[in-house]
Protein backbone atom coordinates (compact mmCIF):
# COMPACT_ATOMS: atom_id res chain seq x y z
CA UNK A 1 0.00 0.00 0.00
CA UNK A 2 2.76 2.33 1.20
CA UNK A 3 4.91 1.22 -2.27
CA UNK A 4 1.28 2.31 -4.05
CA UNK A 5 0.65 5.45 -2.95
CA UNK A 6 4.51 6.47 -3.37
CA UNK A 7 4.93 5.74 -7.10
CA UNK A 8 1.42 7.63 -7.33
CA UNK A 9 2.83 10.70 -5.83
CA UNK A 10 6.41 10.27 -7.29
CA UNK A 11 4.13 9.90 -10.73
CA UNK A 12 1.82 13.25 -10.03
CA UNK A 13 5.08 15.32 -9.29
CA UNK A 14 7.28 14.45 -12.52
CA UNK A 15 3.45 14.99 -14.50
CA UNK A 16 3.33 18.48 -13.01
CA UNK A 17 6.85 19.04 -13.43
CA UNK A 18 6.63 18.53 -17.17
CA UNK A 19 10.05 15.78 -16.52
CA UNK A 20 12.16 18.76 -18.00
CA UNK A 21 15.26 16.69 -18.57
CA UNK A 22 16.84 18.96 -20.97
CA UNK A 23 19.61 21.58 -19.23
CA UNK A 24 21.97 23.91 -21.48
CA UNK A 25 25.48 22.80 -21.94
CA UNK A 26 28.22 25.21 -20.92
CA UNK A 27 28.83 26.43 -24.66
CA UNK A 28 24.85 26.24 -24.55
CA UNK A 29 24.85 28.98 -22.14
CA UNK A 30 26.53 31.37 -24.46
CA UNK A 31 24.24 30.98 -27.33
CA UNK A 32 22.16 34.05 -28.03
CA UNK A 33 18.71 34.26 -29.20
CA UNK A 34 18.22 36.99 -31.26
CA UNK A 35 15.82 38.12 -33.93
CA UNK A 36 16.26 37.99 -37.36
CA UNK A 37 16.88 42.40 -37.28
CA UNK A 38 19.56 41.95 -35.09
CA UNK A 39 21.40 39.27 -36.93
CA UNK A 40 21.97 41.60 -40.48
CA UNK A 41 25.95 41.92 -40.12
CA UNK A 42 26.21 38.14 -38.50
CA UNK A 43 27.55 35.20 -40.54
CA UNK A 44 24.82 32.61 -41.56
CA UNK A 45 25.97 29.17 -40.56
CA UNK A 46 23.22 26.67 -40.72
CA UNK A 47 19.80 25.09 -39.69
CA UNK A 48 19.25 23.36 -36.64
CA UNK A 49 15.52 21.57 -35.49
CA UNK A 50 14.63 20.73 -32.46
CA UNK A 51 12.11 18.79 -30.96
CA UNK A 52 10.86 17.62 -27.82
CA UNK A 53 7.44 16.19 -26.41
CA UNK A 54 4.27 17.85 -26.76
CA UNK A 55 1.98 15.34 -24.02
CA UNK A 56 3.52 13.50 -21.55
CA UNK A 57 1.00 10.71 -20.68
CA UNK A 58 -1.72 11.46 -22.66
CA UNK A 59 -2.00 15.10 -21.48
CA UNK A 60 -0.85 18.20 -22.68
CA UNK A 61 2.50 19.58 -21.70
CA UNK A 62 2.38 23.80 -21.12
CA UNK A 63 3.24 25.48 -23.87
CA UNK A 64 6.19 27.45 -22.00
CA UNK A 65 7.83 24.43 -21.12
CA UNK A 66 8.11 23.23 -24.63
CA UNK A 67 8.98 26.57 -25.98
CA UNK A 68 11.70 26.68 -23.19
CA UNK A 69 12.88 23.22 -24.19
CA UNK A 70 12.99 23.89 -27.88
CA UNK A 71 15.66 27.12 -27.24
CA UNK A 72 17.86 25.15 -24.93
CA UNK A 73 18.00 22.04 -27.43
CA UNK A 74 19.02 24.60 -30.16
CA UNK A 75 21.18 26.62 -27.75
CA UNK A 76 23.13 23.51 -27.55
CA UNK A 77 23.25 22.23 -31.46
CA UNK A 78 24.39 25.64 -32.21
CA UNK A 79 27.93 24.85 -31.13
CA UNK A 80 27.85 21.63 -33.70
CA UNK A 81 27.64 24.01 -36.27
CA UNK A 82 29.78 27.00 -35.32
CA UNK A 83 27.18 29.60 -34.08
CA UNK A 84 26.72 31.66 -31.13
CA UNK A 85 23.17 32.89 -32.28
CA UNK A 86 20.32 31.38 -32.93
CA UNK A 87 16.69 33.00 -34.71
CA UNK A 88 13.10 30.84 -34.56
CA UNK A 89 12.50 30.07 -38.34
CA UNK A 90 8.99 29.84 -37.70
CA UNK A 91 6.55 28.13 -35.45
CA UNK A 92 6.32 25.36 -32.97
CA UNK A 93 4.64 23.09 -34.83
CA UNK A 94 4.12 19.03 -33.50
CA UNK A 95 6.98 20.06 -30.85
CA UNK A 96 9.31 20.86 -33.39
CA UNK A 97 10.91 24.36 -34.39
CA UNK A 98 13.63 25.23 -36.77
CA UNK A 99 16.20 28.09 -36.10
CA UNK A 100 18.53 29.90 -37.88
CA UNK A 101 22.09 29.34 -36.76
CA UNK A 102 24.55 32.44 -37.40
CA UNK A 103 28.07 33.35 -36.25
CA UNK A 104 28.22 37.16 -34.75
CA UNK A 105 30.92 36.98 -32.45
CA UNK A 106 34.28 37.04 -33.64
CA UNK A 107 36.49 34.01 -32.97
Amino acid sequence: MYLKKSLTFTFVVLLLSGCAVVELSPEGEKTRVLTAEEVTKCTYKGKTTSRTTEKLVGAKRHEKAITEELLMLARNSAINLGGDTIVADGEIKDGMQTFKVYRCVPQ
